[in-house]
């Protein structure tokens, strides 16, 4: 009896990690082509634009899901990479699926040892925020330009590593603040 409890159980973490990478996968493909649409004149090169929403939903997918989102976002932006927009290289593509997904958990982890934040989030603050966005952003960007100068990509260069920084932070922010004004919106709707 108590084994059939526990393979239940596992059966319910196997399905509940499923849809947590589908979830990510989906939503991260969906903001990546309508914030491709939507900044498509604060594009500076090939994979670095000035704002990029994706980078907020990335840390907010790893906050929620953790190593869930991590793979769901990296399977959906090596697809990105190799059907759309990069040269269809594998190696550079899985190199580009890989540290997007993992440098916003990579972040996760080394805010989490160097402040206090509980797994359900509830004690999130601004200053927590700010310094999640400024750990996710620097370690996504110096990734991805590392990765991109190892590649031989003509944007791998500190440059676009600054760019790449700013439109991470910005992409963040203002998808937080969207976030942030919906609930406060849907808190406002509800009848009292």
């Amino acid at each position: 009896m108590q084994n059939m409890a526990y393979l239940r159980t596992r059966q319910n973490h196997s399905i509940l990690f499923f849809v947590g990478t589908l979830i990510s996968a989906v939503l991260y493909s969906a903001l990546f082509f309508l914030n491709d649409r939507l900044t498509e004149v604060l594009k500076y090169d090939l994979g670095v634009s000035w704002i990029y929403l994706p980078a907020g939903l990335r840390l907010f997918l790893i906050l929620i899901f953790g190593l869930a989102g991590a793979i769901g976002i990296a399977v959906a932006s090596f697809a990105i990479s190799y059907f759309g927009v990069f040269p269809p290289d594998l190696i550079t593509c899985i190199g580009i699926g890989l540290i997007s997904g993992f440098a916003p958990l990579l972040a996760k982890w080394v805010v989490i040892a160097n402040v206090n934040i509980s797994n359900d989030l509830s004690n999130l603050s601004l200053q927590k925020i700010v310094f999640c966005v400024l750990v996710y952003a620097f370690m996504s960007a110096g990734l991805h330009q590392l990765w991109f100068e190892l590649r031989g990509l003509e944007s791998g260069s500190l440059d676009h590593f600054l760019v790449m920084f700013v439109g991470d932070i910005a992409g963040s922010i203002l998808l937080i603040a969207v976030i942030k004004y919906s609930i406060d919106l849907l808190k406002r709707s509800k009848p009292r």
